[in-house]
């Protein structure tokens, strides 16, 4: 473990991506807090990580929203970082800043531009050196990456599940829309930003029926169509929550399910997050970078296919580009796998 750096009184953490992204990166925060005790930890993030940051309890001080900047706060070409930014950012006079953004190509020269004392962070071959740093390789859990980086610092983990809390403003979000959710209720999420990483719709339905408990299917307003064939595949009825809720409303959702089912993808993460168990369908290569750490309320599920299932194209050597084809690397996943687990967590559940 690094040593603790003096007199930092200002944090700057850079983490400008989605939902599960900082979900991953919660320990990491946890233990930079932990470290410096007394500095101001700012997230340099985006608009959404203001709003659900805001007044919840936990590491992060405050959120500084980045406009869009390619390979910094947006996946998109073409955004450079307003020279006025940098002039805004070095006005903090952060005295850290740790980069636990990715592998430093884009994200090394941006934290480098804005006049911190100190940098950290990660590293691939071909990204600028920080101050301190570790090297990023693929092929390793996003939690223990962020945590060897805030090691470099001084930062000890006390805890690797991440945790999130919800607050009343989140329960009285979900109150207003939906009521008082019935007990028992199990969550189902068959959406996920990369259609590869999608479980069959029909899958999600059988398991649902399968279990006998009320279900609300989640999703994003781009997801309404498979949660939508999923409530019409299902033999009893489901209510569909699309569009519906903030991150907060979700979150406060989530704690009140006794399951949630899902893909790979934020919304397990969350759950997970907030001390629901879950059952979660993973690719094996995505299960070593992003799934559940242990096994007391977290069952992965795993998907070993190699190649897709169109073209043959490797799915396990990074450096090999993503063919055009969305067809699912998850679909034989056995459904009577997936209830096999539900139900042993549904039984621990009532047992407690």
């Amino acid at each position: 473990m690094g040593a603790l750096i003096e007199d930092v009184r200002r944090i700057a953490v850079l983490r400008a991506n989605a939902l599960g992204d900082l979900v991953l990166a919660m320990p990491a925060l946890e233990a930079l807090r932990r470290a410096y005790p007394r500095a101001r930890l700012t997230l340099l993030g985006i608009p959404w990580h203001a709003r659900f940051l805001d007044g919840r309890p936990g590491p992060v001080d405050d959120v500084i929203a980045l406009p869009p900047i390619s390979g910094v706060s947006s996946a998109d070409s073409g955004h450079k970082a307003p020279r006025s930014l940098f002039e805004e950012l070095r006005e903090h006079r952060f005295d850290l800043a740790v980069q636990i953004h990715g592998g430093g190509r884009n994200s090394n020269p941006f934290v480098k531009a804005i006049g911190a004392r100190v940098t950290a962070g990660l590293r691939t071959p071909d990204a600028e050196r920080l101050d301190l740093w570790v090297p990023y390789v693929y092929y390793q859990h996003e939690t223990l990456r962020y945590l060897e980086v805030a090691a470099l610092v001084g930062g000890t983990a006390e805890a690797y599940e991440p945790s999130i809390a919800v607050t009343d403003a989140d329960r009285a979000e979900l109150a207003r829309v939906y009521g008082e959710p019935p007990p028992g209720l199990v969550a189902l999420h068959p959406g996920a930003s990369d259609p590869r990483r999608r479980w069959p719709a029909r899958a999600f339905a059988e398991a649902a029926d399968r279990l006998g408990r009320p279900v609300v299917i989640t999703g994003i307003e781009k997801e309404r169509e498979v949660v939508e064939e999923v409530a019409a595949a299902m033999r009893r009825p489901a209510v569909t929550a699309v569009g519906t809720l903030g991150i907060g409303g979700l979150s406060a959702l989530y704690e009140r399910c006794d399951l949630v089912i899902s893909n790979d993808t934020g919304p397990r993460h969350l759950a997970a997050a907030v001390g629901t168990a879950t059952v979660g369908v993973f690719w094996c290569g995505n299960l070593i970078n992003a799934g559940p750490l242990t096994r007391a309320l977290h069952r992965p599920l795993v998907s070993w296919t190699a190649r897709c299932p169109v073209c043959g194209v490797s799915g396990h050597d990074p450096r090999v580009g993503r063919c055009p084809h969305d067809e699912s690397w998850v679909a034989e996943v056995p459904v009577d796998d997936v209830v096999e687990q539900a139900e042993d967590l549904l039984r621990g559940r009532r047992e407690i």
